[in-house]
């Protein structure tokens, strides 16, 4: 089985920002990076022209009609849900699934329905209003509102801040939905890793993301300098857990790889990708135009705005492409070019389901090899072995790699050391057998 790979889009942002920009050129792309998951997120109607809401046309997350899709995404607003159920068809023709957003905790303030709510919200959430679980409306209606978007054609949600929602209430939900479509796939959005085990095997979730796991382990690596020993620590204390959580490098939430409040340049998120793609059989999750070096210049603080308007440099050359036949400028496709070569790495048997060798414990002695600034593993199953070695550092490094005794007898017929050159913030890939 490949490596699922998850595309989030914000279609708003895409093209002319309508679901038609999703046409056979936008999704045959999609192909070319091996996704199976495509995410539309900011699809169902959320409050848009009112004093309290924040930006314009305002968050994906401050839902007003349950029922109806935005209606700026479409080309004909009097035929929406059509159009909708166009892009679900389309999307499923091309070989992909569809995701969209279920907000469990909260419904903008002027949302009309039978969700109960209270007159306060979490936080700085002021475009939205907190939903009254203890209410049995509530409940019904939350169920009612997952069975009208499977029923449409959706393959699955992702669910957003499930930690403040009641988790039996989400656990009876999860239960009752799927016995009526029990393929669809619940991601979770969880912060608390205490609650990881809970939300997956109790609760029934069947991913959720590892924010707070290699997510912010690898960020605290780039940016605050941790020791690189903490990715060994994240891997391990994930243990059995690892096939059933979601790696990442960006999304709406999170600010660009290449915006100055992270990296700063899309070329030194080689050695965090290896990681987050190739360390463990996870799936992985794209945000549109990373792979392109989005950095977010057009926005604020180095996130994609998911509350304005806008048009990033990185994405209209990516649609104009696909549609117009321009070139893409030289770096931008060196760049997509290579993101290709490791999405189609990472979806090859070994690395999609093969073992996980770390190798910073064999090497903490080993000349030159860094374990606070150096990560290497190998991946490997039956018919190959690969050594991945990541460079955290800012120096070009030329390393010799002690293949350890008992991974030899488990793999026969790897070599004892083997030398690496790696460039600052890259990766080397060395197929050993």
């Amino acid at each position: 089985m490949a490596k699922k790979i998850i595309y989030q889009v914000l279609p708003r942002l895409w093209g002319h920002g309508k679901f038609s920009d999703w046409d056979e050129a936008s999704l045959g792309y999609l192909r070319t990076l091996g996704v199976d998951y495509v995410w539309y997120t900011g699809v169902p109607r959320h409050a848009t022209g009112k004093p309290f809401v924040k930006g314009d046309p305002g968050s994906p997350y401050a839902v007003t009609d349950w029922y109806d899709v935005n209606p700026y995404l479409a080309d004909d607003p009097a035929r929406r849900l059509e159009e909708f159920d166009a892009l679900v068809a389309r999307t499923h023709a091309a070989g992909f699934k569809v995701l969209t957003d279920y907000i469990p905790n909260h419904v903008a303030p002027d949302y009309e329905g039978p969700i109960r709510r209270f007159d306060w919200c979490d936080g700085d959430w002021t475009d939205t209003r907190k939903n009254d679980w203890s209410a049995p409306e509530t409940r019904a209606e939350m169920l009612e509102i997952l069975r009208f978007w499977a029923s449409r054609g959706v393959d699955g949600f992702r669910c957003d801040m499930v930690e403040l929602v009641p988790a039996e209430a989400l656990k009876a939900l999860i239960s009752a939905v799927k016995a009526d479509f029990p393929d669809l796939l619940f991601v979770a959005e969880v912060y608390q890793k205490d609650n990881y085990r809970r939300y997956l095997g109790e609760v029934g979730f069947d991913l959720l993301y590892d924010k707070s796991g290699l997510y912010d382990t690898l960020r605290a690596v780039c940016c605050s300098g941790a020791t690189a020993r903490s990715i060994t620590w994240n891997w391990q204390w994930l243990a059995d857990l690892q096939p059933r959580v979601l790696n990442f490098l960006e999304n709406h939430d999170e600010q660009r790889l290449a915006s100055p409040e992270f990296l700063g340049d899309a070329d030194r998120a080689w050695a965090p990708l290896a990681c987050s793609l190739l360390l463990n059989t996870a799936p992985f999750m794209l945000y549109f135009g990373q792979e392109a070096g989005a950095d977010a210049a057009e926005g604020a603080g180095g996130r994609t705005s998911i509350f304005n308007w806008s048009d990033p440099a990185e994405l209209r050359a990516l649609y104009d492409s696909l549609h117009a036949g321009t070139c893409l400028p030289e770096r931008q496709a060196a760049l997509l070019a290579r993101y290709r070569s490791l999405l189609a790495l990472a979806r090859r048997p070994v690395f999609a389901e093969g073992g996980t060798w770390d190798l910073v414990y064999a090497n903490g002695d080993t000349p030159r090899f860094d374990p606070d600034r150096h990560f290497a593993f190998v991946r490997f199953d039956a018919q190959e072995a690969w050594l991945v070695v990541c460079n955290f550092s800012g120096q070009d490094t030329a390393l010799r790699i002690v293949l350890p005794q008992e991974l030899r007898d488990r793999c026969p017929g790897l070599p004892d050391i083997v030398s690496a050159y790696v460039r600052p913030w890259d990766v080397r890939l060395i197929r050993l057998r």
